[in-house]
């Protein structure tokens, strides 16, 4: 089969197209014809084994020490059930399904734990659609939803509102009910307001003004010293990424009192996918995919991705 490889850490030019044997499935497993996969922030940083200030040893502990633990990247995917492995129920040969697989979707099959983050993709949603939504969705989901628990009425600050998490993060907090002011490169202003967002910021141009219950930063943008000016005095600080500084941060924040700050570290479960499936057929959530690449092109979509400039996900189309 053909697959994605990255035999070493490095530029997006150390992947390579190579012919693979097609993996079989065991106990619990199902086998994947994959038709369409995202290129995700995740992807880019175990490529170039760029992870967040401080835990670069962390990071090669779990992804590789020399090299990445896994020959062929890629986790979210969207594809027809092609094989079962024993034990596997609720699922049949044919059925169309998206799945968080972890490592090996960029090829044209992959294995998908049955058990796992694994559902029935709706009649009328598209592979493209299914595989954007997992990375952003998910996360988005988890850290509002879970971890804010964030409420109607309340007031959120979207940080790097077009991206492939942000994106997902506008609709779902306006599906919580929340006033959304979003915050974005310039040109966003249409795309966001479609999404949700009651107000639109160019981070170039505008200065953020107000007080928030939850700042919500998906790209790194602020840290928590200077979100406490913005904040209300039980507001959230909120960041998808973080290294050691805010590791001192974090407990800062827990010994002044005012603003709080939390860390948190997404996962991926069935009941999640089903609940972003679940406001997708309510009409409350859509993919938003800024391009799509061949596989073949796959150097070119970590590259767009890096640039971390684009209006959602990134989507490879691996198979007709």
């Amino acid at each position: 089969m053909k697959a994605v490889t990255a035999r070493r850490y490095g530029p997006a030019d150390i992947l390579q197209i190579e012919e693979l044997p097609r993996p079989v499935p065991g106990r619990g497993e199902i086998l994947l014809r994959v038709r369409a996969a995202a290129v995700t922030t995740a992807d880019w940083r175990l490529r170039a084994a760029a992870f967040p200030g401080g835990l670069a040893l962390i990071g090669r502990l779990v992804a590789g020490l020399w090299r990445p633990r896994h020959l062929v990247p890629g986790s979210d995917v969207a594809g027809e059930v092609a094989a079962l492995g024993a034990d596997v129920e609720g699922f049949e040969v044919g059925q169309r399904v998206v799945a968080v697989l972890g490592h090996g979707g960029h090829a044209a099959y992959g294995l998908a734990k049955a058990e796992g983050a694994v559902a029935p993709i709706p009649e009328g949603m598209g592979f493209d659609e299914a595989a954007a939504l997992p990375f952003g969705g998910l996360t988005a989901l988890e850290f509002l939803r879970d971890v804010a628990k964030l409420r109607a009425g309340q007031k959120v600050l979207i940080l790097g509102a077009s991206g492939g998490v942000g994106a997902y993060a506008v609709q779902i907090a306006a599906a919580l009910g929340a006033d959304v002011t979003a915050v974005a490169g310039p040109g966003r202003e249409a795309i966001l307001r479609g999404l949700g967002a009651e107000r639109v910021l160019d981070y170039r141009s505008d200065e953020i003004t107000g007080r928030f219950d939850l700042i919500f930063d998906t790209v790194g943008a602020m840290n928590w010293p200077e979100s406490r000016g913005l904040l209300g005095k039980q507001g959230l600080f909120l960041p998808l990424n973080f290294g050691l500084r805010e590791l001192g941060h974090l407990l800062r924040s827990k010994l002044s009192g005012g603003p709080r700050m939390a860390l948190h570290v997404s996962g991926d479960s069935r009941v999640g996918l089903e609940s972003l499936l679940a406001l997708w057929r309510e009409g409350r959530l859509r993919p938003v995919i800024d391009s799509r690449f061949a596989l073949d092109n796959i150097a070119e979509a970590h590259r767009l991705v890096e640039t971390r400039h684009r209006a959602g996900a990134v989507v490879l189309e691996v198979g007709a």
